[in-house]
């Protein structure tokens, strides 16, 4: 059954930029070749965690919502388990009304996006 998820992901905070970029395409690619369909991906960047988690108290935060299969969210995971750069994560199964709160969200903040455009105009 295919339904739709999101899953944040922190990974260590010891990585470089172009490390903490070829972990999370290489967790795209997982997903877009086994079928699923991404639907939104945000990058939080590097945060304060709100209690040290393997002696360190920030990580770099990534949001990926996604289309797939009950089988292949539990293969997801395994995955994000094995690698040793992600230091925890949360995958979150969305109903009718997280998915539309979801895309509301968007909309507005790409409306912000655009207002900020014609302003500096």
């Amino acid at each position: 059954m295919v339904r739709q998820y999101e899953t944040v992901f922190i990974m260590t905070p010891v990585l470089s930029d172009e490390q903490t970029k070829e972990a999370v395409s290489k967790f795209q690619d997982y997903l877009k070749k086994k079928g699923a369909d991404i639907v939104y991906e945000d990058n939080w960047g590097l945060r304060k965690m709100a209690y040290p988690i393997q002696k360190k108290s920030t990580g770099f935060y990534h949001l990926v919502e996604f289309k797939a299969d009950t089988q292949l969210l539990k293969d997801f995971e395994l995955e994000l388990k094995r690698d040793e750069r992600v230091i925890r994560f949360l995958t979150v199964s969305l109903d009718k009304h997280a998915v539309a709160y979801n895309e509301k969200k968007r909309r507005q903040k790409e409306a912000a996006k655009e207002s900020a455009k014609e302003e500096a105009k």
